[in-house]
């Protein structure tokens, strides 16, 4: 593989904006009353349908410090098909799935409706900052190629 630029040392104003962000959108998310595990299986379940390692790797490791469960973790990815998330964590992660992938059908009116149903405003609002910010994580990672070594 050839080396890459890394963008946060190619423009650390930027990067650092990034950071920023990321902090507010970390506020929001716990003003919102969203728990900070579940904010680590929201950015980690992006980042695997990003298919960034990096992230993957960051955000597993950060939502067991927090408290998440090794089964809330490995089931992620087919979590429509468990009981381990209650209604308004369902509807979270469908959100955050429809704005990671909104290339495809933008966000269903199905989706929102059933976030509008079970979230706050706070909520969605929340959640929708949330999945942006990590979707530009997992593009700066990704374009960057940060190493993930065992």
């Amino acid at each position: 593989m050839s080396e890459r630029v890394n963008l946060g040392k190619a423009a650390p104003e930027l990067y650092q904006a990034v950071i920023n962000l990321d902090k507010l959108t970390s506020q929001a998310t716990l003003s919102a009353g969203i728990d900070d595990g579940f904010s680590h299986l929201l950015r980690l379940r992006a980042s695997q349908l990003n298919h960034c390692a990096f992230c993957i790797r960051l955000h597993t490791r950060d939502a067991l410090s927090s408290g998440e469960s090794s089964d809330r973790i490995s089931v992620l990815p087919a979590w429509r098909e468990t009981r381990y998330f209650t209604e308004k964590e369902r509807a979270a992660l469908s959100l955050v799935e429809a704005v990671t992938l909104i290339a495809d059908g933008q966000v269903p009116e199905s989706v929102y409706e059933q976030a509008a149903a079970t979230l706050s405003k706070e909520e969605i609002s929340a959640i929708e900052w949330l999945s942006i910010v990590i979707n530009a994580w997992n593009r700066i990672a990704i374009s960057s190629r940060y190493p993930v070594e065992a």
